[in-house]
């Protein structure tokens, strides 16, 4: 027995002295660790300054019943009670009841409050007892954030998202997605928590070891008011052709600037949503309006000029044992202009097949010259990746060449087509389309992202003549003169093909097309261009592009010019408050006698509140959720201030 008393000794003094630092060290680890606190991710704004993606800040209020001494708990639970009656609704007695009861039970994490707004939080954490913060009175608080998009479903999958699982794996999508890790995300923070048992960690202290910083903010180049005509103009189209999805894209000539997108496809219900973004993503056959390329490759080569006769037979001719059809009767001998404003198959493929069947490579490089076998490397994530055939792959034979001349046999995105009509539009300047402006911190730019070109000139000034007088003409005398207007010029070029045909005897059971129009307006100096693609229309209502997707064009090209002016008009922009004048010299009065003083801010406008507080060397974060007018600031008034302090505005 003295020796086994000797032996235990001798291990307590061991645990003691010279393992004690390293089983403390362990015992803490285990009961008190810092846990990450996600940071405010940075808003996404329009071209105009609206809002829209942002995170809202939630707040979940919970109590350690036991932290508060017994005095002081008494003290304070009657009061307590009464405030949370006014705040949640029900009796005095039922919180005191409750919260005693939790006192009793030693609980040391009792929900208050969950998902509430930070007004509420603010008007909580003032309650009796828990002003008294975490140490004195157990306050315990826990913030969450929510991405929200004010407006709503409309372009929300461009906007996007960025989830993270909890084994760290993304899933990015939209700009949000595209700038998420760089820019909008922020930096975490850190906060000291212990274990309190059945796996519920407390904070220590009512402040954060380390702030977490918010992300930047992300300003598009998105118009809100062309965002909802595009919307709503493809929407309705949709609903009345029954169609599986579609997208429209509406870009700025001369920037390429994204003024709007819309993707919508339709539900098990028959209704729509944003569910891919199939004009960066989804790459198909573009059909008839890829003859345009084809048309400018034979123009540009100098094999054929506009007048050149193409014999299109009776809208039947067979190439390498294949029949290829024209829409109709057919149109006999017409020139090769002629050809594409009727969209002919046979015309197209003639011109092609006749120029380039001995040298393809001649007809490829060109189109390899103007980047079309290449993404455009847009900032959005999951560009579609165009397929363009050359001898000796897969899909390549000796009819691969004639069915490319009318938009079969290879693949591109809608964007990606709709990048080279804008190079049209704009004489030649093939562009990078844009969705992303600047970055900023505030008011400060931190990134600007400009006008990138990607071919200088596609081709000469008098290719680019000849395609644009065929390009108004098809809307005036060809496939798109249902769209014709008198009183507004559009160009453009239909596109109706074919899908899902790989089981022909299947597909003629059950027809499905694409229908689309590509093209810009006005005619004669354009200002915007656009594509809108629609994917298997009901074939009992119609499926031609000119029917099914050029009222879409039409109806947006009207609409911009009617509904948003092209310069925005600002009525009374000087105007004298003299209120809002004196508020803020006897603010910045007090400022300059009381510099370590907090100063009251709540009411005045946050631009005049962030030039008054950061006079006074301390540092002014901004949470605006409406109007500019401050509602709420973190420090008291008459506070004493510390340099390079944070202080937190709230306003709406």
């Amino acid at each position: 027995m003295f020796v086994f008393a000797i032996a235990v000794v001798f291990k307590l003094c061991t645990i003691q002295f010279i393992q004690g630092d390293e089983y403390r060290a362990l015992a803490e680890k285990r009961t008190v660790k810092d846990f990450d606190i996600e940071p405010n991710r940075g808003n996404v704004y329009s071209a105009d300054g609206s809002l829209l993606a942002t995170s809202i800040p939630k707040y979940d209020i919970r109590i350690d019943a036991i932290q508060a001494k017994e005095a002081v708990f008494n003290e304070h639970i009657g009061v307590l009670a009464d405030s949370l009656s006014v705040f949640r609704g029900k009796s005095a007695s039922y919180y005191k009841d409750i919260i005693r009861k939790a006192r009793r039970n030693k609980n040391r994490y009792f929900l208050l409050a969950r998902n509430i707004s930070y007004s509420d939080y603010i008007r909580m954490r003032n309650f009796p007892l828990l002003n008294l913060g975490a140490i004195k009175g157990g306050l315990i608080v826990e913030q969450t954030t929510r991405r929200e998009h004010p407006m709503g479903e409309i372009a929300a999958r461009s906007i996007g998202y960025e989830k993270i699982d909890e084994n760290n794996y993304a899933t990015r999508v939209g700009i949000d997605g595209a700038f998420g890790e760089k820019y909008l995300r922020g930096v975490k923070g850190k906060r000291l928590k212990q274990k309190i048992g059945n796996g519920q960690w407390k904070p220590i202290a009512d402040f954060d070891q380390v702030e977490p910083k918010d992300g930047l903010d992300v300003y598009t180049t998105i118009d809100v008011n062309i965002q909802d005509i595009a919307h709503h103009s493809l929407l309705g189209q949709l609903e009345k052709y029954e169609a599986e999805h579609g997208c429209v894209v509406v870009m700025d000539v001369k920037t390429g600037e994204i003024r709007a997108i819309s993707n919508l496809a339709k539900t098990s219900k028959g209704t729509y949503y944003e569910r891919l973004n199939y004009a960066v993503g989804e790459s198909h056959e573009p059909g008839s309006t890829f003859k345009v390329m084809a048309m400018m490759a034979a123009l540009e080569d100098r094999v054929i000029d506009t007048s050149t006769v193409v014999d299109t037979k009776n809208g039947r001719k067979y190439f390498y044992g294949r029949l290829i059809n024209d829409s109709g009767p057919g149109h006999g001998k017409i020139s090769a202009a002629t050809a594409l404003e009727v969209s002919s198959n046979i015309g197209m493929a003639t011109i092609i097949d006749d120029h380039y069947s001995n040298n393809p490579k001649k007809f490829l490089d060109r189109l390899s010259k103007w980047k079309l076998d290449q993404p455009l490397g847009v900032s959005i994530i999951g560009e579609g990746k165009p397929d363009i055939p050359r001898p000796g792959a897969a899909n390549w034979s000796r009819n691969a060449l004639p069915s490319m001349a009318y938009g079969y046999n290879l693949t591109m995105t809608p964007l990606q087509t709709l990048a080279f009509y804008n190079a049209i539009a704009n004489n030649g300047e093939l562009i990078k389309p844009r969705f992303i402006r600047s970055v900023k911190s505030f008011d400060k730019d931190v990134e600007v992202f400009r006008k990138e070109v990607l071919v200088k000139k596609i081709c000469s000034n008098k290719t680019l003549a000849e395609i644009q007088d065929m390009l108004k003409n098809v809307v005036i005398r060809g496939t798109g003169k249902r769209m014709y207007s008198e009183t507004f010029s559009m160009a453009g070029k239909t596109g109706t093909a074919r899908t899902d045909y790989a089981n022909y005897e299947e597909w003629k059971e059950d027809k499905k097309y694409i229908s689309s129009f590509a093209g810009y307006f006005p005619a004669d100096n354009p200002k915007y261009s656009c594509i809108v693609v629609i994917h298997k229309p009901s074939t009992e209502v119609g499926y031609y592009g000119a029917d099914v997707s050029g009222p879409v064009f039409k109806r947006i090209a009207q609409k911009i010019y009617t509904d948003t002016p092209i310069v925005d008009e600002v009525e009374a922009l000087n105007f004298n408050n003299n209120v809002v004048d004196e508020d803020f010299e006897t603010y910045y009065e007090n400022a300059r006698k009381y510099k370590e003083l907090m100063p009251l801010v709540i009411g005045m406008p946050a631009m005049d509140a962030i030039a008054l507080l950061e006079n006074l060397q301390v540092d002014v974060k901004v949470k605006l959720n409406g109007s500019g007018i401050i509602k709420t600031q973190s420090v008291e008034r008459h506070q004493k201030l510390r340099p390079n302090q944070t202080i937190v505005l709230e306003a709406s």
